[in-house]
């Protein structure tokens, strides 16, 4: 399983995806050794055709999330890749990027 931290160009992250994924990698469990996380600039369906994955599978808050990741997995679907969306847990719907990077500032 791959974790992927993918760069988008249109948002501002505080950090670099090789520093994301690293982050990431540093909170997962040591017993995780399946799990690995790296970084990508590019379409996450190439990054899937170049390591053989066939399934994306994508978390979603709220209805905005599901309208917005329904139109991506409809894309991923005519180029090959099946997404399966999976709904968080209620008590981190609220939870976004924006949010965890105001508490933290």
């Amino acid at each position: 399983m791959t974790v992927l931290v993918a760069v988008n160009d249109e948002k501002r992250p505080t950090r670099s995806g090789v520093h994301r994924a690293a982050d990431i990698r540093a909170g997962l469990p040591r017993e995780w050794e399946n799990v690995a996380v790296a970084a990508w600039n590019g379409l996450t369906v190439a990054y899937c055709r170049q390591h053989g994955a066939g399934v994306i599978i994508r978390g979603v808050r709220n209805t905005g999330d599901v309208v917005r990741e329904n139109q991506l997995a409809a894309m991923n679907e005519t180029l090959g890749v099946t997404t399966l969306l999976m709904p968080t847990r209620p008590e981190l719907a609220t939870i976004s990027s924006t949010i965890v990077r105001a508490t933290v500032a």
